[in-house]
């Protein structure tokens, strides 16, 4: 089954993007969920057209993303966490405090762009995340889990 995606579905593809998923994927959750539409002849050529259009634009966008990557890439992340013995961490580090610390940096980023290689962090240490700006854009950004200073 053939279906135009409506915004960007996690390890499927873009806004956009005409993919080939299973019937029963299709029929009972993207297009409920108004995720994709059916990619019939008509559809098609509507979506050229939006792309023809949209694409100068994107051009630009796609500028701007570069351009936080960069400020990202220059940027010194310190995220403080309670940790014991061994340079383990009580609990971890997630998306949530990266962005909380991206934000406070004045570089906010959406949490469910940033990925963190095994979900969270549970160590002191310099740790690299991988943080995607546009489709076109993915940035490495290094930050580091030092301990808390305690009071």
């Amino acid at each position: 089954m053939e279906l135009i995606l409506k915004q960007d579905v996690e390890n499927l593809g873009f806004k956009d993007d005409i993919v080939s998923v299973k019937n029963g994927y299709g029929r009972n959750f993207l297009i409920p969920q108004g995720f994709a539409i059916l990619a019939t002849p008509s559809a098609k050529k509507v979506l050229a057209e939006n792309l023809k259009q949209r694409a100068f634009k994107e051009q630009k966008s796609v500028e701007d993303a570069q351009k936080i990557a960069k400020a990202l890439g220059k940027l010194e992340v310190k995220i403080e966490a309670k940790a014991g013995t061994g340079n383990k961490l009580f609990g971890s580090v997630g998306t949530i405090d990266l962005e909380a610390a991206l934000t406070k940096a004045g570089q906010p980023v959406e949490r469910k762009c940033i990925k963190l290689p095994g979900g969270s962090v549970k160590t002191l240490g310099k740790h690299t995340a991988k943080i995607r700006l546009h489709r076109e854009v993915l940035s490495d950004m290094d930050f580091e889990v030092v301990k808390a200073k305690e009071a």
